[in-house]
């Protein structure tokens, strides 16, 4: 680990969060991610520059999001086209780092690291193309720039897995065999239990976790951002007819 000025130096790392709604609580989360840590460049893709986004978070443009399934596919095949560095870390609104002492090297040691999915004690959720069991992804996390390329490289055909479109289960269960054949790695349980923490699983007990997902649990004191100022509501009402969030 690196520390100038008793900041933790990520200069390989882009800070992003992609988005059309919560927008304000977004920009919360990346502002709150970056307590302790210089980052390499930090990006909000939206589909709107928002009047309170700080000069150190970039603004780039993407078409509104509709709904989750366009989520999904912008950051499978588009998310690469806004990231400049080796590395990106994910953030939303509701999962973004909390404890940046937490931090461990090892982290950036794979291409994918998330929170630890709960064992669904099932035959099938979870379950790789060969029946493995596969119980680290989740959105909020380190990826490498090649992974982020990887599928739009690879030409991945945008297909569900058991209906769903989970874009961190299209790369850590569904796509994972072609993943690691091109020679990427996934962290294991053992190092993502330390990373970030979204289900209150048996392997996390009494560890605190550099990121989170989501209240549950013992995320549950972590920082909520609500409540748009309404002087910010008036202006984007102003300037924009009230359509951003």
């Amino acid at each position: 680990m690196e520390y100038k000025n008793g900041r933790l130096q990520l200069n390989n790392v882009t800070l992003v969060a992609m988005t059309s709604v919560n927008v304000y609580e977004t920009v919360q989360a990346m502002k709150y991610s970056m307590r302790g840590i210089d980052f390499g460049d930090a990006v909000l893709i939206c589909h709107f520059r928002p009047i309170y986004l700080p000069r150190n978070i970039r603004y780039d443009h993407t078409g509104k999001l509709r709904n989750i399934d366009d989520f999904n596919y912008k950051m499978l095949y588009e998310l690469g086209d806004h990231i400049h560095t080796d590395y990106a870390m994910i953030v939303h609104y509701d999962g973004f780092i909390v404890h940046p002492e937490c931090f461990r090297d090892e982290f950036l040691d794979y291409d994918y690291i998330g929170a630890p999915w709960p064992d669904p004690h099932d035959d099938f959720t979870y379950r790789d193309i060969n029946g493995t069991l596969r119980r680290v992804g989740n959105s909020v996390g380190f990826r490498s720039k090649r992974l982020i390329d990887f599928p739009k490289a690879a030409g991945l055909p945008f297909e569900a897995d058991h209906g769903y479109f989970h874009e961190d289960g299209f790369l850590c269960v569904k796509n994972r065999h072609l993943v690691e054949e091109a020679g990427m790695t996934i962290a294991p349980m053992e190092v993502a239990k330390y990373f970030s923490h979204e289900t209150m699983i048996p392997e996390i007990e009494g560890i605190t976790p550099f990121a989170f997902h989501k209240w549950a649990g013992t995320n549950a004191g972590y920082p909520r951002f609500k409540g748009k100022p309404v002087i910010l509501r008036r202006i984007e009402k102003k300037l924009f007819g009230g359509q951003p969030k």
